[in-house]
């Protein structure tokens, strides 16, 4: 199942790229949300294991930095028991002041139990979309207001 959003933002791409790479960031809001987060560089890229509760049950999922290209694409794997997937990340410069980032996730079940609930998530994929780009839009809202108060991109 696969999931696309695009939003832009009113900030320069190298100033975006600084922000969305502030994993530190982004695992400081993980831990206040309740999850557990390890971080494990290998091979000069970070990895991390999350753990979390989801549908009354704890997860674990191992998630990898498979490429970088500054300043344009970010590409990770995340690895669970049940599911697999992809999230790419993607800065296009719209202009000296203008950046339009498109994040696209794809999800591949491993097990029967995971194939079965993708099949009710299709069910619900006009609202599971719009959710989706909503959860896109706070991202990009998130970036411009630390780059316009001067805690990211510098």
């Amino acid at each position: 199942m696969k999931f696309t959003a695009r939003e832009d933002i009113e900030a320069p791409i190298q100033q975006v790229w600084d922000v969305v790479t502030d994993y530190d960031m982004f695992e400081t809001a993980a831990l206040r949300r309740g999850a557990q987060v390890q971080r494990q560089d290998r091979e000069g890229k970070p990895s991390w294991t999350a753990a979390f509760a989801f549908r009354g049950k704890q997860r674990k999922v191992v998630i990898r930095l498979m490429s970088d290209q500054e300043p344009v694409k970010l590409h990770f794997s995340a690895l669970g028991k049940a599911f697999e997937g992809d999230v790419e990340v993607e800065l296009v410069e719209q202009g000296p002041r203008r950046t339009r980032i498109t994040v696209s996730s794809e999800m591949r079940p491993r097990t029967l139990a995971a194939r079965l609930f993708l099949q009710t998530l299709k069910l619900a994929r006009g609202r599971i979309t719009k959710r989706y780009q909503q959860g896109v839009a706070q991202l990009s809202n998130m970036v411009e207001t630390r780059i316009k108060s001067g805690r990211g991109g510098f």
